[in-house]
């Protein structure tokens, strides 16, 4: 698809649901600060070579480990060209929005509709808890902005249809953060697998991610400027407490040095639990199915049938204080979950070696390749000595990541994992979790999206919302 509207320093749309329409009073700006920290290493923001008519406007929501990564290219995406400029900022945690705010000379809000609204954004990077993906996206979509959203795509495959519709609906333009899309080493190996250098695919082999658990963990004092109950977002309020808000311990952002507390925690962190995240199944899964979906070439459609081994619902399991991942890791990938595609192609996620966490192996008639996050392996080894052939099967071509993001911001096509393809990958990873959760075989129907005649699957389809956090109109 390419999609048609102009980049302007806008208004642009009305937004179809603003803050009056979920009870919630938006902020005044937090700060406006002009210069950096001196420790504060300048990051993406441009140079006087860039004339203000060639810059585009960024706006940061979530001021976080990810997104610090994402602005200095740390994590293999890319570093965003010099004429993407941080201009707001927005976080539920005021300090932290003040943080950036100071370094990169931005406006600082603690609600990201506010940043929406702010004329001189013209693109979003959000990376924020998944339970917090679809609003932002849905939001930003409205107003006019195009998005650069962090893996996984949505939090549930209602919500990533969602965010789908709002998308297209817009003609926005969205990269999903799968990144190792954009790797050479990942498209080579792709299009030796799609023109037969290991003969007919009969299965694939992925890693054995975990599933979510629950949290329990002990209430403690909400630190000063932090919107707690904001932040659980569609999910009914919980007590807060440091090991439920931060993401992963250690815990480090960039150019920021933790707090006493952040030092002090132990973990394991909202990836770990529902309903703030699908696990690593959805948080790392999304990058080595990703690859799975891509030389499978499922891109727009998904498998039909799932189940698990021992076919045995996955039991509760509540940590009640702070706690490792270990021994939740442990018990939430004790069962092996099977992917049956349209073309019968079985994927099963039992793979120990942790390489594959960022792809899968390949098994075919003449051979197997597998693909790491960085790199391939062919058995037998030369299975990739002579070159392709003119007229060989090429896929979708980018080395950097985020700078086929913005390249894509100018020419208004879409960039190499667009919004569709992220939500087919997201929705890959919650169907291994829901066969988990029900522990028996399910019937999935891609185009659909549903699970026919199944009333007790397809409540797993969507997460309930509380008041304030439903799905804004979209007609």
């Amino acid at each position: 698809m390419t999609t048609s509207k102009k980049i302007t320093r806008r208004g642009l749309l009305k937004r179809a649901t603003g803050a009056a329409a979920a009870g919630i009073s938006l902020p005044l700006i937090l700060s406006c600060r002009n210069g950096s920290s001196p420790q504060a290493d300048p990051g993406p923001a441009p140079g006087p070579a860039v004339p203000p008519s060639d810059q585009i406007g960024v706006g940061i929501i979530g001021c976080g480990r990810r997104n610090g990564q994402l602005t200095i290219g740390k994590g293999d995406q890319g570093k965003p060209p010099e004429y993407a400029r941080i201009v707001a900022v927005a976080d539920l945690n005021v300090e932290r929005a003040n943080q950036w705010a100071e370094k990169y000379g931005a406006e600082a809000y603690q609600d990201y509709r506010a940043l929406l609204d702010n004329k001189n954004v013209e693109v979003v990077v959000y990376a924020t808890p998944e339970h917090w993906h679809y609003l932002p996206c849905i939001h930003a979509a409205q107003a006019g902005k195009d998005m650069y959203g962090e893996q996984p795509l949505s939090h549930t495959i209602r919500e990533g249809r969602k965010m789908v519709e709002a998308v297209r609906k817009h003609e926005r333009v969205f990269q999903t953060g799968e990144q190792q899309r954009s790797h050479p080493a990942a498209r080579k190996a792709v299009e030796l697998i799609l023109n037969g250098r290991i003969g007919k695919i009969q299965s694939v082999i992925g890693y054995n991610y975990p599933s979510p658990w629950e949290s329990g963990l002990p209430e403690q004092s909400v630190p000063e400027g932090l919107d707690w109950d904001r932040w659980c977002g569609p999910n009914e309020v919980v007590p807060f407490n440091l090991d439920l808000y931060l993401s992963r311990v250690p815990y480090q952002r960039e150019f920021f040095p933790p707090t006493p507390a952040e030092k002090a925690a132990v973990g394991p962190g909202w990836m770990s639990f529902r309903p703030y995240s699908g696990g690593e199944l959805v948080n790392w899964g999304c990058h080595g199915l990703s690859m799975v979906q891509w030389a499978l070439q499922m891109d727009d459609t998904g498998p039909v049938e799932i189940w698990v081994e021992p076919a045995e619902k996955l039991e509760p399991l509540t940590y009640d204080k702070p706690e490792k991942r270990d021994r939740g890791d442990e018990h939430a990938s004790r069962s092996i979950i099977h992917y049956r595609y349209p073309n019968d192609v079985v994927l099963t996620l039992s793979g120990t070696d942790k390489r594959l966490g960022g792809g899968a192996t390949f098994i075919g008639e003449r051979g197997r390749i597998t693909i790491f996050r960085n790199g391939y392996e062919c058995d037998p080894k030369d299975l990739d000595k002579d070159p392709l052939p003119a007229d060989a099967v090429r896929v979708y071509e980018s080395d950097n990541h985020m700078q086929n993001f913005y390249d894509c911001v100018r020419s208004r096509k879409d960039p190499i994992m667009d919004v569709e393809k992220g939500h087919r990958v997201a929705s890959l990873c919650h169907l291994g979790n829901i066969a988990r959760w029900l522990g028996r075989p399910i019937k999935w129907d891609p185009k659909k999206e549903e699970f026919p005649g199944d009333d007790e699957a397809n409540q797993y389809v969507d997460s309930p919302k509380r008041e304030g956090y439903g799905y804004p109109d979209l007609t």
